[in-house]
């Protein structure tokens, strides 16, 4: 499958987006993140968890490392994590992200949860065979006008 683009002009334009993506996610999805530090990765989740429809606000989860977000309507647990930090963090010192993810002693099997990990390129390959990549690109509006605000966003299951 081919990436899909598009230009969003607004943070709520993203929030939507994602909102649009949530619908669509299931029990065992994994979605990784990738873009720069600002490129709108945590607003995005924003909307994912309105469309999972799951409780707690979503904020970013650099100084927690990870976040875990219930249902509202019995569907699967959101658990939003920073891959980067949580790499950083293992003690063990591997680059075992699954294993890094188990470490957390998280209240929720990762089988029956969506797992949005920011950071997470390059190093999709080690995590599950198939996983949502989202990449976010601020630079290419910004060069076309440097007022602009617009984001990128570009999705695709990888297999």
């Amino acid at each position: 499958m081919n990436a899909i683009t598009r230009r969003l002009e607004t943070a709520a334009d993203t929030q939507a987006l994602g909102e649009e993506i949530g619908r669509t996610l299931t029990a065992g999805d994994l979605v990784i993140l990738d873009g720069p530090l600002g490129a709108g990765k945590t607003t995005f989740t924003q909307g994912l968890a309105r469309g999972l429809q799951v409780k707690g606000r979503v904020t970013s989860p650099t100084f927690v490392i990870a976040r875990e977000h219930r249902s509202l309507v019995g569907g699967p647990t959101l658990i939003h994590v920073d891959l980067y930090r949580l790499l950083d963090e293992d003690a063990t010192g591997t680059t075992d992200p699954l294993g890094a993810l188990d470490s957390l002693d998280l209240d929720t099997d990762l089988t029956h949860a969506v797992v949005v990990a920011e950071w997470g390129g390059g190093i999709v390959e080690q995590i599950a065979a198939r996983c949502l990549k989202v990449s976010f690109d601020r630079e290419t509006a910004v060069l076309e006008d440097p007022n602009s605000e617009a984001r990128l966003i570009s999705w695709e299951w990888l297999s």
